[in-house]
């Protein structure tokens, strides 16, 4: 019997190989194919729906705040507690709260949203916080867990089986880790979200005719390989070329281009890497794909916070609105659970000294769900009279998760265990398991 080290180092050379093989002669590079961008199910396995209790969307647009977006500008705002709020001002929404002046336009879209005001971490470092937001565990040197797009797709599976189904815009790469699950299920890093899925088309230098005959030879070297090692990690190979070519040529790539919308949507998602991340977004949800990550960073308000968020926010404030009564108008927000995410927030005291900034501050901050059945123009949760501490219904990192899981239809406490046998649940660990919202949803 072969050595499961030596197995699993024959695998790692054997997916380098192919990648070089594909890149060189068939004028293709298919490392996406490898897993990333084909993630979801091992190749040839069917998609299988969650059972678990929730609402059972079908999608996930995660919005990523990174840098710890100040909930008392933004969703918690403390109108008449001039020390705490400084110059911003509360307005109303079409939900039955009050949000901040810096975000018109979301306020409009209020009525679809839930504002959970009583989040809280034990993070509160940047990296620390975003890994424990994407994974519902803190990091650990000894192992990498996936990230909650990466869960999805593991215990949901791909709806639409030619692309992929976790797809990350312009946020860190290692916030769509797949972890010990395997790269199969990792998100796809797009830089930007007009760049399309790379290394998808053949290469100008190769015709059709040219491209066939490279492709039965690279089906002849793998024969070889797979009649000696007989595993089911290496049979999956036998169908990696033809799902390549399936991707290739489907018309579904299409999704990936935001292009082929007009002017005036573009316009409205704004003209902004975030903006058109909510349109692409948008897209891939109409195209079957399950777990859509975009990132607007920049929320680090350390100096100058008034000025930094007032920027941040018109961002988030047009893609965000956009991209609910776009969903909305097109029946897709009721199969669509948007959320608006952070690692922490920010302080009440305003430092004068640092040009009237605020700091991170875990122990309470604001995170938002909108569509899937979540009810909309309503609050969860209670911060205190000046946003320092949570007040009433604390919640927590896994807690959203699990929520998350929830409205998916997945039982987030199921148990699914790692290569090395160790037990690990998307909620979280034994002592931190988070639990869903369920009274959230209609």
């Amino acid at each position: 019997m072969l050595n499961r080290e030596t197995m699993k180092a024959d695998e790692l050379t054997r997916r380098q190989f192919m990648v070089n093989a594909a890149r060189s002669y068939l004028g293709v590079t298919v490392a996406p194919m490898l897993g990333a961008s084909i993630a979801g199910i091992s190749l040839g396995e069917s998609a299988k729906r969650g059972s678990g209790p929730g609402k059972l969307a079908e999608h996930v647009i995660f919005l990523n705040m990174s840098g710890g977006m100040s909930h008392l500008d933004t969703f918690d705002v403390k109108p008449g507690n001039k020390e705490v709020q400084g110059p911003v001002e509360a307005i109303a929404t079409s939900g039955d709260f009050q949000i901040s002046q810096y975000l018109p336009k979301t306020a409009e879209v209020g009525g679809h949203m839930c504002l959970i005001n009583s989040m809280n971490s034990k993070q509160g470092a940047h990296e620390q916080g975003q890994y424990l937001l994407h994974s519902s565990y803190s990091p650990r040197g000894t192992i990498v867990h996936p990230a909650i797009g990466s869960w999805v797709l593991k215990m949901k599976g791909r709806q639409n089986t030619t692309l992929p189904g976790f797809v990350s815009v312009g946020g860190n790469p290692k916030s769509a880790t797949s972890g010990f699950f395997g790269a199969e299920y990792a998100g796809v890093p797009l830089g930007r979200p007009d760049e399309g899925l790379k290394n998808s088309k053949l290469a100008d230098t190769v015709g059709e005719e040219d491209f066939t005959k490279r492709l039965a030879m690279a089906d002849a070297l793998n024969k070889g390989f797979h009649e000696k090692y007989q595993t089911p990690q290496v049979k999956a190979y036998d169908s990696l070329y033809d799902e390549a070519v399936k991707l290739m040529k489907s018309e579904d790539l299409k999704a990936f281009e935001i292009s082929r919308e007009s002017g005036q949507v573009r316009g409205d998602y704004g003209q902004n890497g975030f903006g058109q991340g909510c349109l692409l977004a948008r897209r891939l949800v109409e195209a079957g794909v399950r777990f859509i990550e975009v990132n607007l960073g920049g929320w680090d308000t350390h100096y100058d916070n008034f000025t930094a968020v007032e920027g941040r926010a018109a961002v988030l404030d047009q893609g965000f609105s956009a991209l609910i009564k776009d969903l909305d108008s097109k029946g897709l927000l009721e199969k669509t659970l948007v959320v608006i995410a952070t690692e922490f927030g920010r302080t009440p005291t305003i430092v004068s000294e640092h040009s009237n900034g605020r700091d991170h501050h875990p122990s309470c901050y604001t995170c938002v769900l909108a569509g899937a059945g979540v009810k909309g123009g309503t609050t969860y949760g209670k911060s205190d009279k000046s946003g320092h501490k949570v007040d009433s219904d604390g919640v927590t990192v896994q807690d959203l998760n699990a929520t998350i899981g929830y409205a998916m239809g997945l039982q987030s406490d199921k148990v699914l265990m790692s290569p090395s046998g160790r037990p690990f649940r998307m909620a979280g660990a034994d002592a931190e398991l988070g639990k869903p919202l369920t009274s959230v949803f209609v």
